[in-house]
């Protein structure tokens, strides 16, 4: 489990903390983390940008967007939020408890961006910037290996649909004819045809990657690889 970086002032973590509806509550407090969220939202996407920039030399500017977009979007710094214990610690007003402000994905993204926000003036940028790459760079790398997949798989039944729709004007068909295994570990073997002509075959884990694999084959066999 990750942690809360280590701050030297403890009124700015407090601060970090609280939120609106704790402050509406408390008579003798005024200050809530709303300008340390709005400072964090600006940092965050500036040192993930370069972190992505550095990391990925080959991405183009709407490749390397996406993937910031991805990282600083609500979900996913509500689930940094929790890894780093930001449920248990936010101080919220007995309203926002009630209504499960400690799982509330906006609250947790909120305060996640002001404790960064407070980390910024409590230690520094290269602090804060050493303290996200060990939260974002492995998260990145999922994403990135997720769009991998994802772009193989889409990329060759894409290029083989075009092939067959101008040679045949006719769609590939794909089905699963075999699968073998137990529950736990099923092997699926996929085929692909066009107007009944077989083309190419493939194995995969899950159906997707079995008929992945089939339109790869076929390409090969139709000289597209």
């Amino acid at each position: 489990m990750s942690c809360l970086p280590p701050f030297q002032n403890a009124l700015l973590l407090t601060q970090a903390l609280t939120h609106r509806s704790y402050v509406n509550e408390q008579s003798e407090l005024t200050e809530n983390n709303e300008r340390l969220e709005f400072l964090g939202d600006a940092i965050l996407a500036f040192l993930v940008g370069e972190l992505l920039y550095q990391k990925y030399p080959a991405m183009n500017e709407a490749e390397l967007t996406r993937l910031r977009s991805n990282l600083v979007k609500e979900e996913q710094l509500a689930q940094l939020g929790l890894e780093i214990g930001l449920g248990e610690l936010m101080r919220l007003g007995k309203g926002a408890i009630k209504d499960r402000g400690r799982s509330n994905p906006t609250l947790l993204a909120d305060t996640f961006e002001a404790i960064i926000g407070a980390y910024y003036l409590d230690s520094g940028l290269n602090a804060v910037k050493n303290y996200l790459h060990g939260l974002f760079i492995p998260v990145a790398s999922h994403l990135v290996s997720q769009q991998s997949e994802s772009s193989s798989f889409i990329d060759a039944k894409n290029l083989f649909q075009q092939w067959a729709l101008a040679n045949f004007a006719s769609n590939p068909e794909y089905a699963i004819i075999d699968v073998t295994g137990p529950p736990h570990a099923r092997e699926f073997t996929a085929e692909v045809r066009v107007n009944n002509l077989l083309y190419g075959t493939g194995k995969g884990k899950r159906k997707q990657d079995a008929t992945k694999a089939a339109a790869e084959d076929a390409l090969k066999r139709c000289q597209w690889q």
